[in-house]
């Protein structure tokens, strides 16, 4: 299925427009039915410049597709450049723009297309992130991010994906997303979609962290079981 930006159609409304970037920054949702009747949940989160946009279904344990990448606002238009899209790799380095206004809770693209407001985008992690470093053998190696592969993960407050692609060659390697909290010096995933293995959804793990000179140190086990110890950086 391919996955069309801002999908969901809803009758025309009125609305005292908001058209700045703050106003955007969050987590949105909506959902839509496909073709088989059933409905289905959309997820994006607008941070720091970046955003994504997911497809799933989370009682099926079914992911549809995702896209996502940079954005800029211009006046009333959402401008977006796609750095990775797993339905239409085409679409990887292409630009469109889309009026839209915010209105409370409510978030309406192109007059029609509306999503509403999970988050406000505020929280000690809240932002796009790119992962800069691992630890192996108890020492931290340092990642080159200057290239086009990417491992980024984007969080408003409530919500995160990760997501690895390329945008050199337009490959989509994987994503994996839901809900997060975070409490002290621990942070907790819940796993709502996940692309390569679907048995994972509903998974809820467990980390400690810190943000240490504006990097995020990251450990625990992943969701293989495999003992992790990552670092990111801000995109």
């Amino acid at each position: 299925m391919k996955l069309i930006l801002f999908l969901l159609l809803v009758s025309p409304v009125f609305l005292t427009a908001q058209t700045s970037e703050e106003a955007l920054q969050g987590a949105w949702e909506s959902s839509f039915l496909d073709e088989n009747g059933t409905t289905n949940t959309l997820s994006m989160i607008i941070e720091e410049g970046y955003f994504s946009m997911t497809a799933y279904n989370k009682e099926e344990k079914n992911f549809i597709a995702t896209l996502g990448g940079k954005y800029e606002v211009a006046d009333d238009s959402f401008n977006v450049t796609y750095e990775f899209d797993s339905s239409t790799p085409d679409n990887v380095g292409k630009t469109v723009a889309m009026p839209f206004v915010v209105d409370g809770s409510l978030l309406v693209f192109n007059g029609d297309k509306a999503w509403q407001r999970l988050d406000d985008g505020s929280g000690p992690l809240a932002g796009a992130w790119e992962i800069t470093g691992r630890k192996q053998d108890g020492e931290i190696r340092k990642r080159d991010t200057s290239g086009p592969r990417h491992t980024m993960k984007i969080l408003s407050g409530t919500r995160f994906q990760w997501i690895a692609f390329n945008t050199e060659t337009a490959e989509f390697m994987g994503t994996g997303g839901g809900s997060y909290t975070s409490e002290g010096d621990k942070y907790v995933e819940r796993i709502e979609f996940f692309s390569r293995d679907p048995e994972r959804v509903g998974a809820e793990l467990g980390f400690d962290y810190k943000v240490v000179d504006d990097e995020w140190h990251h450990s625990g086990l992943s969701s293989k079981g495999d003992p992790i110890y990552e670092t990111w950086g801000h995109r």
